[in-house]
């Protein structure tokens, strides 16, 4: 596991305990989805949590909780009974990274988003520290109907109907999707949903949701799909994380409204090139594989190398049962 991703957990393993505490017996599946992790994820912290406390590490030093996937409760925090103060230095680090996401469409609730910027400003003012960029303090410009709307049904576990644009195909469609959570992709905020009408998992770029309209039925997204909603974490900009360098056909250019990619360049035949993060050649090789001649894989090395003897394989497959490849 990379350095970045030990930090990543190593916070949110800090922050669980004082979470817990204001939430005894939460579920969950409640805890993971405020804490943005799977399940699976979430059962194997409070594992590692477990085995975590005070220098001695006896155990009545450890943190002690009882869970279960119906309840979590922390019965000793040794200490870790709210999270830490922040510095000046990580005061101002957040104060950017809000001031950043709080352009992002559906990435938060803007007027939460600037209450916590004018509080965390106060705090640092009142620690002498400078601010470089004062906060506004006007009214937060009002969040877009549609935006609001995908948030509270993601909230409230509630499928939606949305009214998209898919700039790729140049057309507007109406469709039932199931929210799984939102997502930041190159600069760009995404739902990512389970597409009753693609009956696949799908990314929906905030900026082109035309309408969006709340159902009065749970969402049920199928349970590969959620586990898939986890893939997303190998799109984040972690360069632990391979990067595939890939050739789009001009036919096939619905698949960047599928998959979080990064455009380079556009060809003189039409054709992009583009990069995604993957987690694993397997994984990888197999979602290229299904697009047959649409994508071509220019990098790195060893993608083109499993790509190459996946279809040498199946190639081989039909060959043996005697059918003629052309």
């Amino acid at each position: 596991m990379s350095n970045t991703r030990l930090s990543v957990r190593l916070s949110r393993l800090l922050n669980m305990i004082p979470y817990f505490i204001a939430n005894p017996g939460i579920s969950a599946a409640e805890a993971a989805a405020d804490l943005g992790v799977t399940t699976k994820q979430l059962m194997s912290d409070l594992n590692q949590l477990w085995m975590c406390g005070l220098p001695g590490y006896g155990p009545g030093d450890l943190i002690d909780l009882s869970f279960s996937e119906e309840s979590i409760e922390v019965t000793f925090s040794a200490g870790i009974d709210r999270p830490l103060r922040l510095t000046s230095t990580e005061a101002t680090a957040l104060l950017v990274a809000l001031r950043s996401i709080v352009e992002m469409p559906g990435m938060v609730d803007p007027t939460a988003a600037h209450a916590a910027i004018a509080k965390i400003e106060s705090a640092i003012v009142g620690g002498g520290a400078q601010i470089s960029e004062p906060h506004d303090s006007r009214m937060p410009p009002a969040e877009a109907p549609a935006v609001a709307t995908v948030r509270s049904a993601l909230a409230r576990q509630r499928a939606l109907r949305l009214v998209y644009y898919s700039a790729s195909r140049d057309v507007v469609s109406e469709r039932i999707v199931d929210p799984i959570r939102i997502v930041l992709v190159d600069n760009n905020s995404y739902l990512q949903a389970w597409c009753r009408q693609a009956e696949g998992v799908r990314l929906f770029r905030f900026d082109r949701i035309e309408a969006a309209t709340e159902l009065d039925e749970p969402a049920r997204p199928p349970s590969h799909a959620t586990e898939a909603a986890a893939a997303l974490d190998l799109f984040q900009d972690d360069p632990a994380v391979p990067l595939a360098r890939l050739r789009i056909h001009p036919d096939y250019g619905w698949v960047l409204d599928q998959y979080p990619m990064n455009r380079l360049a556009v060809n003189s035949d039409g054709s992009l090139d583009v990069t995604m993060r993957f987690a694993t050649l397997d994984w990888m090789a197999r979602l290229l594989l299904g697009f047959g001649a649409g994508v071509t894989v220019l990098g790195p090395p060893e993608l083109v190398a499993a790509v190459r003897e996946r279809s040498d394989a199946a190639l081989a497959v039909y060959a043996e049962a005697g059918f003629e490849i052309r």
